[in-house]
């Protein structure tokens, strides 16, 4: 998979840049077939490989001390401080952090003023109209929803580290395998979701991608007991349905996590939800000096 995203970087041309990840082996060793400038990124401010790029005069961008970081040679721009930018939940979501470093090495490299870079960043607001399907957070009496487009051990990785940071309780799942994935791929959803999850509710995609439902069903579950023989999973086939199930049964304080193939329509979905839930009547009694 890195061989084929490579692609990318291998057609910039000489006066361009490549923006490579420095925490990611696969990806930084990219560097080597390029004919491109390149520019690095880490999550970590002593990455060995940031450290070499910017004392040789590179250009990073890197997280560090609480703060979106810019380096080249010697140097040092601190765009903003992370907790300042909402699509890092208050520096929750590492993996947006991640995302943020380039896009704010890509502003740079092509000379956008820094006031103008950080009024982006603090502007972004995660919701479904700027990022559907990414982090998309609800706030209801009883519990908070959120949808995202996980489908991924990556994605549910990511996901995880989110959700240690959050104190709700219980966390619940609603997730899916994909069909076109090798078992060992499918069971190990399973797994990650047993370990991040204390409901699970395994709901099938819209598209099964060539395996049979219960095909699917039974490599998540392996999975899911192979972590926990005796995690509460429920089987409910269409993601609408148990969307449905987890709105109506989930107890009060619960972080519910929705899984979603089909973004739109579970966003339609909640926020029908939602609106039903910020409905309220006007009683006679609740208007002045109508008695």
């Amino acid at each position: 998979m890195a061989r084929v995203k490579g692609v990318v970087p291998e057609s910039v041309f000489p006066n361009g840049y490549a923006i490579l990840n420095a925490d990611d082996d696969l990806v930084a060793g990219m560097a080597s077939s390029l004919r491109c400038k390149v520019a690095y990124f880490s999550l970590n401010e002593n990455n060995p490989l940031i450290k070499k790029h910017c004392e040789a005069g590179g250009l990073a961008a890197i997280a560090e001390n609480g703060f979106v970081t810019i380096s080249k040679g010697n140097w040092k721009i601190r765009v903003d401080k992370i907790v300042n930018i909402p699509l890092t939940f208050s520096g929750k979501a590492i993996f947006m952090i991640q995302n943020i470093l380039p896009a704010v090495l890509a502003g740079f490299i092509r000379n956008f003023k820094m006031e103008d870079i950080r009024l982006a960043l603090e502007t972004f607001i995660p919701s479904p109209v700027q990022t559907p399907g990414r982090m998309n957070l609800f706030q209801f009496k009883k519990y908070q929803v959120m949808v995202d487009y996980a489908h991924n051990p990556a994605g549910f990785q990511a996901v995880a580290k989110f959700l240690e940071k959050i104190d709700s309780k219980p966390k619940v799942g609603v997730i899916a395998g994909v069909g076109d994935r090798r078992d060992e791929d499918i069971i190990l959803l399973g797994t990650l979701a047993a370990q991040m999850f204390d409901e699970i509710v395994v709901r099938q995609d819209r598209n099964l991608r060539g395996r049979s439902e219960q095909e699917i069903i039974d490599l998540m579950l392996k999975g899911i007991h192979q972590v926990n023989p005796d995690k509460h999973v429920k089987v409910i086939p269409t993601e609408k349905e148990a969307i449905e199930f987890v709105m109506k049964n989930s107890k009060k304080g619960a972080f519910i996590t929705i899984c979603s193939d089909v973004v739109p329509d579970a966003l339609d979905q909640i926020m029908k939800y939602k609106e039903e839930e910020d409905k309220f009547e006007i009683h006679a009694d609740d208007i002045p000096n109508q008695h």
